[in-house]
């Protein structure tokens, strides 16, 4: 087999996928389209670029499933997870980056390895089987042209949903008369968050204008499916008055200094960027028109003037039905020579993306050396999240990683012969301590053989 390897997509599965496979001697080529051409959500020149949120989500590996895998990436050497330490903003518990800081920092040192010939241009047709190993990583915009034919290829077994983009707005337009610093219960630093109170008639007046909004228009051959970790804002209020209360507007864990009235609702904000100039709606991803998003978000008290660095979007994401499609190793059932990483394979969030492109990453450099990779225990975040792209007990959804698709725990017998139920936290820490224990001893065997 051909000692380069082919990647189409630098974001962060093929980005990290990259990275892989150069620090550990392989050559490769990397396809993307930027700064020629550039999907509906896209900006940014450089790779890696974050469309959505700023966050990684939370970075507690002891009782977090997403956190759990943040450390497995670290301690794999990840490119996403040290770029991401380095370009670091406050978020209370949450790993948050400075966006642009980050892309720009993952594009440097993938220029940097030596070992990776980046191609501009949009790639349009599917790999031939005689072609080099491929990693497809094109993530949830995939062009129009390629979409094609990566359909025409696998039988058009795909599905199709819908992804949003919260509104970010400048700092200095918020009105800290009525705003204040805090994150919630007090976790991490109160600079974290900027909360905005609503009391109920302002909340019931909020969501009736959410309800009555003018949103933009789907085209005609699109069917909205959207998936739920990430609803938007008006979305979630058409399910109910109360679910936005239980969503991004719950007021719980919060004080108002302002007023002795406890808030019926808080809107809450995050650092978008390292200065800390800019600041995104938590939660508020939304398919609104932008005069729309600007009239109703004024509504929230401490927003009255504020100004919109950015509106919220809605873009369409595309995956395959991995389960069907793809072995254990990302490959391609019907042309091995072609893999699949990141969003497009089925998996769903930042963090995954670039842990199943890790893993591809690792799994292309075996199938060069003429190796068969050993795959992470099922125990490990990592594992966890290969184990779901193999899921054909239902109908096949993307997910972020969490604790329900990892083997259950149910308890341990104590020192009295007993049978102990592990509950709440110390399950969780549980899971996350199995988890490191099983990743180390798979580290070591890979190493060892590797």
């Amino acid at each position: 087999m051909d000692e380069t390897v082919n990647i189409i997509g630098g974001g962060l599965a093929g980005s990290e996928a990259a990275w892989q496979l150069a620090k550990r001697g392989i050559k490769v080529k990397l396809f993307d389209m930027k700064p020629l051409q550039f999907s509906p959500a896209h900006k940014n020149k450089n790779f890696a670029e974050l469309v959505c949120s700023n966050s990684l989500r939370s970075d507690d590996f002891e009782h977090n499933a997403v956190g759990l895998m943040h450390e497995e990436m670290r301690r794999f050497g990840s490119l996403i997870m040290e770029c991401a330490d380095k370009t670091k903003v406050p978020a209370g518990g949450a790993l948050a980056v400075d966006r642009e800081g980050f892309a720009a920092l993952v594009t440097e040192k993938l220029g940097a390895t030596g070992e990776i010939e980046i191609i501009t241009g949009e790639v349009k047709d599917f790999p031939d089987p005689d072609d080099p190993l491929t990693i497809i990583a094109t993530g949830p915009l995939t062009s129009s042209e390629f979409i094609k034919a990566i359909l025409q290829k696998i039988d058009n077994h795909s599905l199709s949903f819908y992804d949003a983009i919260a509104p970010v707005v400048y700092k200095e337009s918020i009105d800290f008369s009525k705003a204040w610093y805090q994150s919630r219960y007090d976790k991490g630093d109160k600079y974290d968050y900027i909360n905005c109170p609503m009391n109920r008639q302002q909340y019931e007046n909020f969501v009736e204008a959410l309800l009555n909004a003018e949103k933009m228009p789907f085209h005609d051959f699109e069917k909205p499916q959207y998936f739920d970790g990430c609803l938007p804002i008006e979305v979630m209020a058409e399910r109910g008055k109360d679910t936005l209360l239980f969503g991004p507007m719950k007021p719980v864990g919060l004080t108002n200094p302002h007023s002795s009235e406890k808030p019926y609702a808080v809107v809450q904000l995050r650092q978008d960027n390292k200065e800390d100039t800019l600041r995104n709606i938590v939660g508020f991803q939304t398919k609104m028109k932008h005069g729309e998003q600007e009239k109703i978000f004024r509504q929230i008290p401490g927003l009255e003037n504020a100004e919109f660095a950015r509106f919220g979007g809605i873009h369409k994401n595309t995956f395959i039905q991995s389960p069907q499609l793809l072995d254990n190793y990302l490959r391609l059932k019907s042309q091995p020579n072609v893999m699949f990483a990141g969003q497009i394979s089925g998996c769903e969030g930042y963090v995954e993306s670039a842990n199943v492109g890790m893993m591809a990453g690792y799994f292309a450099y075996c199938f060069v050396k003429k190796k068969l990779p050993i795959l992470p225990p099922a125990t490990t975040a990592s594992g966890a999240m290969l184990r779901h792209l193999q899921d054909t007990t239902a109908d096949y959804q993307p997910m972020n990683i969490n604790f329900g698709i990892f083997p259950t725990i149910q308890g341990e017998i104590t020192a009295n012969g007993k049978f102990h139920k592990i509950k709440g936290a110390d399950r969780k820490k549980a899971y996350s301590e199995r988890a490191l224990n099983d990743f180390a001893q798979w580290l070591e065997q890979i190493n060892d053989k590797y």
